[in-house]
């Protein structure tokens, strides 16, 4: 071992400068990894709710990580300047080469800024939609739902969306409310069906279905349009009729439902009104079906 460090020169010291820019930068990082730690193990301990104690835990992450950053800039900024002007050139090229995370970093604080979503929020980008369970500077990560746009289950995937998205395209965020949101989900038909039963059926299931809590979701909405400056929507279930194609009837269902439970009212209204009840065109009878009266004159001579 000391044969291998025989290459440096004995008389070796750091200058005054430079060692203090060392001590300051260990001694900042030490105090970030305690401070991180002690506060990590009291949200543990004192925190109860589990989603609650996970969108802390990864907030407080994120916000030493930046005392980091920041702090390491603050101590090390007088060589950093001495040392982009002389090298100019390699910084254009560094920027060029580290565009997608230049990018990335961008979203995180688009995002953070605009407010788009928090932790535990159903969120959609292009064609990844899911619950958020991670976001850092560089990527957000969620839980897949699916399939499609109207599914409301989980299919155990974990997807990992790089922040630069955020700066490109728009972000659907499901989880308006915090407590109460509003459903839709949709039932086509044939024309020829007795969707006009069907639309009633529906109508009543989803008036049965959100009796108990309809009262106390026109409050929360209430409140929610006097916070935000919004007008309040009505919150009476609905069923609305669409025409996408001319064979086709789609009754469009929206009604309130608790957050995380939408999937569990909408299968519950359709098996209620579909176990019963076939909303189905009547079979016609054959052409050469004929009357029992008509049969009896034929067989006449």
């Amino acid at each position: 071992m000391l044969e291998s460090m025989a290459w440096i020169p004995q008389n070796f010291t750091l200058p005054d400068s430079m060692l203090r820019l060392v001590i300051s930068t260990f001694l900042l990082i030490l105090a970030v990894i305690i401070l991180r730690t002690l506060t990590a193990r009291f949200i543990r301990r004192n925190v109860s709710s589990s989603e609650l104690r996970g969108r802390l835990l990864v907030n407080s992450r994120n916000a030493f990580l930046l005392i980091a950053v920041l702090g390491l800039v603050m101590i090390w900024g007088d060589q950093i300047r001495a040392l982009a002007l002389s090298i100019v050139a390699i910084a254009v090229a560094f920027v060029v080469a580290t565009k997608e995370l230049i990018l990335c970093v961008s979203g995180a604080i688009l995002k953070g800024g605009a407010g788009s979503f928090n932790i535990g929020d159903r969120i959609q980008v292009k064609d990844f939609r899911g619950d958020v369970i991670d976001q850092s500077l560089l990527a957000t990560t969620i839980l897949e739902v699916g399939p499609g746009k109207t599914s409301h289950q989980r299919t155990g995937r974990m997807i990992v969306i790089p922040n630069a998205l955020f700066v490109s395209e728009p972000v659907i965020n499901e989880s308006f409310t915090d407590h109460w949101d509003f459903h839709v989900f949709t039932v086509p038909f044939k024309r020829e069906d007795d969707w006009h039963a069907a639309q009633k059926a529906l109508l009543e299931a989803a008036n049965r279905h959100c009796a108990p809590y309809l009262e106390s979701v026109r409050k929360y909405m209430n409140k929610v349009g006097v916070s935000r400056g919004l007008e309040v929507p009505s919150v009476d279930p609905r069923v609305i009729i669409q025409a996408p194609v001319a064979s086709e009837i789609h009754l469009t269902v929206r009604l309130p439902a608790k957050s995380g439970q939408r999937s569990y009212i909408e299968q519950a209204i359709l098996s209620e009104v579909f176990a019963t009840t076939n909303f189905s065109a009547k079979k016609t009878k054959p052409a050469d079906d004929k009357p029992a009266e008509d049969a009896a004159e034929d067989d006449m001579p």
